[in-house]
């Protein structure tokens, strides 16, 4: 540190967080300096959102130490954190919708005399607050809830500085921010750091960081790979290659030879949802695997989720094997051939007190059912077949699911289609391998080529840029709702898609 620059307000060293089977943190160090926005960069699973909780409270450290404001803190709870003078404002805004806004300003920390709140006294100083961040015509007794978003983060915005923050933490501030919003969110941080509040701001948008930050730091697999960088004189490609090395393999099986004029499967034609998506057009071929790269938001998973009648769209259609599927209807998409294993398979796919046969055969007990009673005999003999076909261990079909691994249980989630569906065309994976280690993934990958190989199209997500392009045959990249690239698979490298999601720009 020169003899120029401040002491830094924040200094985090050595932060290590174990979770089951993941080190989420391995050695983390930041320091943020009073009045400064410094900005924390990294891919979805490197490690943010675990630092921030730390920082917050949310999570203790199992390693590490954390000096703020110059003495050793141990921050026991968000409480403790917020007492300490460290805020922080999450993307999924956490105010009370049926509250007022002064209300929610004062939430935990209300003015009181002798149990009674000073309701008036509360309602003077929110006006004071929403006023110093400029926004002055938000009345402290509205509804929360009857807030634009923009209108929400200001008020979480005033929550913190009630607090007399000294340490604001940003995460994504402008996912849900109009261009004008965003202005306005930019003048308000100016404001606080010439004031002395110290920021750390979250975002995968690059243009942003370098307009409101002043430096960078990059986390890659859980480790600070980059401290301080000037965040507007670094450039994109060293920041993009910086988040890209990485240090776990992916092994994904060869790829085979590009199948010819195999039949259309699904086609989608101006697939819109407001808010959401828009505009959204593609196909996937019988044997293709098609993956949709996009940060967390972009609008992939409801993509997924319309063509699956999940979600009911607002216009455009969906046509497997040339016939249109009825919109907003999961049961005529299963009719179709249709399979879905949603993001969070343990809340949405699996029954997780259930055995793994209830759980392979729930979808297609009629193949069981006759004259009212199920052939127990027949519909073990087929979970069996899907056992040994996806190598599920331990190879039982009466072991409760929730016993299984991660790798395991997703396999059980595409068994259940493979032995339910007569005639299954396409499966849809949103977030195939989240929660599975690497050893399990290289299965599920085999797996999955293998289903692609047997002539089924395949449509998946992922948040990690290299399972979609080793993985998938062609490509869609999506940002704010829209596809801004297809293309194959193979002419794309990490670094490039990347590029695209980040800064928008099409190929």
């Amino acid at each position: 540190m020169g003899p120029s620059e401040p002491e830094p307000l924040l200094r985090m060293r050595g932060i290590v967080k174990q979770f089951p089977g993941v080190r989420a943190l391995d050695g983390v160090d930041l320091d943020v300096r009073p009045g400064e926005v410094h900005c924390l960069l990294g891919q979805n699973g490197a490690g943010k959102s675990t630092l921030i909780k730390v920082l917050a409270g949310a999570h203790q450290p199992d390693e590490g130490e954390i000096v703020f404001a110059g003495a050793p803190v141990r921050l026991a709870g968000p409480t403790a954190a917020m007492r300490a003078g460290i805020a922080t404002i999450y993307q999924e805004l956490d105010l009370v919708d049926g509250l007022s806004v002064a209300d929610n300003v004062f939430l935990g920390h209300e003015r009181a005399t002798l149990g009674f709140t000073r309701r008036g006294d509360a309602e003077r100083a929110a006006r004071d607050l929403l006023a110093r961040l400029g926004h002055g015509e938000i009345p402290p007794r509205r509804e929360a809830g009857r807030l634009p978003a923009a209108g929400k983060q200001v008020v979480s915005m005033a929550r913190a500085l009630s607090h007399d923050a000294r340490l604001i933490v940003m995460d994504e501030p402008s996912a849900a921010l109009a261009h004008d919003e965003v202005t306005n969110l930019f003048r308000i941080i100016r404001e606080l750091t010439a004031a002395g509040v110290a920021v750390v701001y979250i975002s995968h948008r690059l243009e942003e960081i370098r307009e409101i930050g002043d430096r960078v730091t990059v986390l890659k697999d859980g480790r600070s790979v980059a401290n301080g960088l000037p965040a507007k004189t670094t450039k994109t490609d060293h920041i993009v290659s910086l988040m890209t090395g990485r240090d776990i393999e992916y092994v994904f099986p060869d790829r085979p030879a590009p199948a010819e004029g195999g039949s259309e499967v699904l086609r989608v034609e101006g697939l819109a949802l407001p808010g959401a998506f828009e505009d959204v057009s593609f196909s996937v071929r019988a044997g293709e695997i098609v993956g949709l790269a996009g940060l967390v938001g972009s609008g992939r998973s409801e993509i997924l989720e319309a063509v699956y009648g999940a979600r009911r769209p607002a216009r455009g259609r969906v046509l497997v094997d040339g016939r249109p599927v009825r919109p907003g209807d999961t049961g005529a998409a299963v009719r179709r051939g249709m399979g879905m294993a949603p993001e969070e398979r343990k809340s949405q796919a699996l029954l997780l007190n259930d055995t793994v046969a209830g759980n392979v055969t729930v979808a297609g007990l009629r193949r069981y059912a006759r004259f009212g009673w199920l052939n127990r005999r027949r519909e073990l003999a087929d979970v069996r077949e899907q056992i040994e076909a996806l190598d599920i261990r331990p190879p039982d079909p009466r072991r409760p699911v929730v016993t299984l691994s991660g790798g395991n249980q997703q396999k059980v989630v595409l068994a259940r289609w493979l032995a339910g569906t007569r005639d299954l065309r396409l499966l849809i994976l949103d977030e195939p391998t989240r929660g599975v280690d690497v050893g399990a993934r290289a299965e599920l990958y085999a797996v999955i080529r293998a289903l692609a190989a047997r002539g089924i199209g395949v449509l998946l997500v992922s948040s990690e840029v290299p399972e979609v392009l080793g993985l998938a045959d062609r490509v869609l990249v999506v940002r704010e709702g829209r596809v801004v690239h297809s293309g194959d698979a193979a002419a794309l490298d990490e670094a490039t898609v990347l590029n695209m999601i980040m800064e928008g720009s099409a190929l």
